[in-house]
């Protein structure tokens, strides 16, 4: 049987001040007054039936998911009582899932992209269940046509044609130079694609491969998930879940088995609009603009002589104004306030670290 699986426990660093512990970008109205993964749910009506919906986030998230995304229910919601990157929330809710149902199929999403259209969107994504439940012992993964050669994305390196429009890939290639990644770009998108970060696979066949490349996570996984739903549950997870090794499904599972004779690594591209919304300068993308490029999300606002900068604040009354800037982030919060230059926006993770070093919690 199809399922989804959201993935929604990032910390959404590199979108601070605005993103924080207690409210992360994913769950920030701030996409027309909606969440990120408020849009990512209702993204799949038409795909697949609210019961078959799960979201993977931290426990301290609950009450704001359940609250903010309607139909949805606490039975499926998949909690982390700490962040211990992506494989191992993929380990945890593929085995709770796959132990409701051995057969199941999981397409996996993350919750902050902005996807248009959705109905290319939904079809691709049907098409991929399809490939999956003709060809169970695969591992599909998504890739995004590239339009410029960014440096922020990993690159899918493709190689001979698979099934259903999709091609077997050859190697994940991390985030590139300018250089390498122009190269990419000019092979065309039948070589080399954008990583989505967005899989569907078998459950099964997924945690035989971290039973095969991370045996002691999937031994600490298998255990989380047949406590599922029996008393003791939160005792459990709590306990073994923060001792779990911290990495990622790329590193640990899907690059390995693109290298591994005994397992096919598969990529469907879609051809639509893809924004991942993990930075500022990518937020600045789906605001309205300017003639000189200014972008604003925020109803009073006033630049002079400026062009390409992004004003941002969480208080509709507030204004921001400036002269003579270029290329400027300028995010405004109730207790921070951020300015930074656009090509500098990757440091914002590092500067979050130090704010919290220097000023505690309060600020982050």
């Amino acid at each position: 049987m199809r399922y989804t699986l959201i993935m929604a426990g990032g910390s959404g660093t590199r979108l601070w001040p605005m993103s924080r512990k207690e409210l992360p970008k994913q769950l920030i109205p701030f996409v027309n007054g909606k969440s990120l993964i408020e849009i990512a749910y209702n993204r799949l009506d038409g795909l697949i039936g609210q019961e078959k919906r799960y979201i993977c986030a931290g426990y301290d998230h609950k009450d704001l998911l359940l609250s903010g995304i309607q139909g949805f229910s606490e039975s499926r919601f998949l909690g982390e009582p700490a962040g211990r990157d992506t494989l191992n929330a993929l380990a945890y809710s593929s085995a709770v899932i796959g132990n409701k149902d051995p057969d199941a199929v999981i397409a996996v999403f993350t919750a902050d992209h902005i996807i248009t259209p959705e109905e290319e969107f939904r079809r691709t994504i049907e098409n991929g269940f399809t490939i999956i439940e003709e060809n169970p012992g695969v591992l599909l993964t998504f890739g995004i046509t590239p339009d410029k050669p960014a440096t922020g994305y990993g690159y899918l390196q493709l190689g001979a044609e698979f099934s259903g429009g999709a091609k077997v890939v050859d190697r994940f290639r991390e985030k590139p130079d300018r250089e390498t990644a122009d190269g990419y770009v000019s092979a065309g998108p039948q070589r080399y694609l954008w990583n989505s970060g967005m899989f569907i696979w078998k459950a099964s066949t997924f945690l035989d491969c971290v039973r095969r490349y991370e045996p002691g996570i999937y031994q600490k996984v298998t255990a989380i998930a047949d406590a599922w739903g029996k008393p003791g549950f939160r005792e459990v997870i709590e306990t073994v879940y923060p001792s779990l090794k911290k990495i990622s499904v790329d590193y640990a599972v899907m690059e390995p088995a693109s290298s591994d004779p005994d397992v096919t690594v598969a990529a469907l591209p879609m051809s639509l609009s893809w924004t991942d919304i993990g930075s500022w300068p990518a937020y600045a993308g789906i605001c309205r603009a300017d003639e000189q490029g200014n972008a604003f999300s925020l109803a009073k606002h006033l630049f002079l002589e400026s062009s390409g900068c992004l004003a941002v604040s969480s208080d509709n009354n507030h204004l921001i104004a400036g002269i003579g800037c270029e290329d400027l982030v300028v995010i405004h919060t109730e207790n921070a306030t951020l300015v930074c230059k656009k090509d500098q926006a990757e440091m914002i993770k590092d500067l979050y670290a130090a704010v919290r070093d220097q000023y505690g919690d309060d600020y982050i």
